[in-house]
C-alpha cells in the first residue's frame, strides 16, 4: 500500500504541475492574442454586458486557425483567429458567436478553472493508487489501466463541467434577448467548422458531450422555465 507521504507529494505535484500549465498558457496567451475589435460582435456582446451589469464583456483573439473558444484559468476570455475568420465568412453568425463568449463566461463564473486545480491533484493521486494496486494484480498493464481509468474520470468530469457552461450560457442569452437558438444552431455546426464531428467515439470517452445531449438539456431547462413561468 502506498504510505502518507507518497500521496501527498503526488497530490502537491498536481498542483505544481496545474500552477506551471497556468503560468505557461498565460504566457502563451498574452503572445498570441490580441483585442478583439468588431462592431457587429460588440453590439451582442453588450446585450449581455447590461445584463450583467458591466460596461463591457472584453473578448480577446487568440492568433491560430482551429475553430475554438477558451476561458483561461485568469477569467479572460478568447476566441481563436479561426472562428473568427468563419463569422467573417458568413458561416457562423454574431449571434452564434456570442453563445460562444456566454459560455465560456458560464466557465469563468462557476469556478471551472479552480475545480479542475482540485480535480487534477485527485486524479494524480487516483492514478498513482491504482496503478500501485493494479500492478500487483495485473503485472505489466496494470498502469495502463490505471491510466484509462483516471482519463475516463477526467472525461466525465469535463462533460459535466461542459453541461455546467451551457446552462449558464441559455440562462445569460434568454435573459440578454438573444435566447437559445443561435446557441442550438452553433452546436449543429461545429462538426462541420472543426472538422472533427466525433461520431465514431464513445460518449463516455469524450471531454464534450454529444450534440445532440447538449441541445436536449438545454430544451429541458427552456421547459422547466416555461412551468415556473
Amino acid at each position: 500500500m502506498l504510505k502518507l507521504p507518497i500521496l501527498l507529494l503526488t497530490i502537491g505535484y498536481g498542483v505544481v504541475m496545474w500552477f506551471f500549465s497556468a503560468w505557461r498558457l498565460k504566457k502563451q496567451m498574452d503572445e498570441t492574442s490580441t483585442p478583439l475589435a468588431d462592431p457587429g460582435l460588440e453590439a451582442e456582446f453588450a446585450r449581455m454586458a447590461r445584463v450583467l451589469d458591466v460596461d463591457r464583456i472584453k473578448v480577446h483573439v487568440h492568433e491560430v486557425e482551429p475553430v475554438n473558444g477558451l476561458a483561461a484559468p485568469d477569467g479572460r476570455i478568447f476566441i481563436t483567429r479561426g472562428f473568427l475568420r468563419k463569422y467573417h465568412a458568413g458561416e457562423v453568425t454574431a449571434a452564434e458567436m456570442a453563445s460562444v463568449v456566454a459560455h465560456e463566461l458560464g466557465h469563468v463564473a462557476l469556478g471551472h478553472a479552480r475545480r479542475r486545480l482540485i480535480d487534477f491533484s485527485g486524479q494524480n493521486a487516483i492514478r498513482v493508487v491504482l496503478a500501485g494496486v493494479l500492478g500487483r494484480i495485473l503485472p505489466g498493464v496494470g498502469v495502463y489501466v490505471a491510466n484509462a481509468l483516471a482519463s475516463l474520470v477526467a472525461a466525465r468530469l469535463s462533460r459535466q463541467d461542459e453541461y455546467e457552461a451551457d446552462a449558464y450560457a441559455s440562462a445569460l442569452l434568454v435573459k440578454a434577448g438573444i435566447g437559445t437558438a443561435p446557441q442550438k444552431s452553433l452546436f449543429g455546426k461545429l462538426s462541420t467548422l472543426t472538422g472533427m464531428g466525433g461520431n465514431g467515439m464513445p460518449a463516455w470517452l469524450m471531454s464534450h458531450p454529444k450534440t445532440e445531449e447538449r441541445v436536449a438539456a438545454i430544451e429541458a431547462l427552456e421547459a422547466r422555465w416555461q412551468i415556473k413561468g
